[in-house]
């Protein structure tokens, strides 16, 4: 009976978020992306259903994320986070998922410099987790550079603050 329950409210937290997704971009949606629905799943709850979260407790990932890519090191941060590094998902569905997020989410452009994570990058990316520094000051210094490199958003800045408070 528990099983049934959890079946039944995992089905309609989808359809609610699927409904709410079809909403905010003003299309009618008949189903989601594999992808979209992995996003949903095991990162929505926390980033928001669009990548909006809330201020100052999680990062948002919405026309944002996409900036990390602007450097080396901000590339590898993303897929060495602990939360993405030690995900159950294998490196190609992990990949594919770091994309929609940086690529469909967070802003980023095909075609430009920016490159999609492949198979083989997060699979020896995700081998080294960030378990062993500070992520806020880590990415406090990587949101620096994006700032003075690659001319990010200051907005960028608002989340590492309150993280050290």
């Amino acid at each position: 009976m528990k099983m049934h329950r959890l079946a039944i409210a995992s089905t309609s937290l989808l359809a609610i978020a699927t409904f709410a997704w079809a909403a905010e971009v003003r299309e009618p949606v008949t189903q989601l992306t594999e992808v979209a629905v992995t996003y949903l799943e095991r990162c929505g709850g926390c980033h928001g259903i669009h990548g909006h979260s809330a201020p100052g407790e999680v990062p948002s990932l919405r026309g944002q994320v996409g900036y990390f890519l602007c450097v080396p090191e901000g590339r590898a941060y993303l897929a060495r986070l602990p939360s993405v590094a030690l995900s159950p998902l294998d490196d190609q569905q992990l990949a594919q998922l770091l994309n929609f997020v940086v690529f469909e989410l967070g802003g980023a452009q095909d075609g430009g410099e920016a490159q999609r994570y492949t198979a083989t990058e997060v699979g020896q990316l995700r081998q080294q987790p960030l378990n062993d520094v500070s992520l806020a000051a880590f990415r406090a210094g990587l949101v620096d550079r994006m700032i003075s490199r690659c001319g990010a958003p200051t907005s960028l800045r608002e989340y590492a603050s309150t993280m050290s408070k």
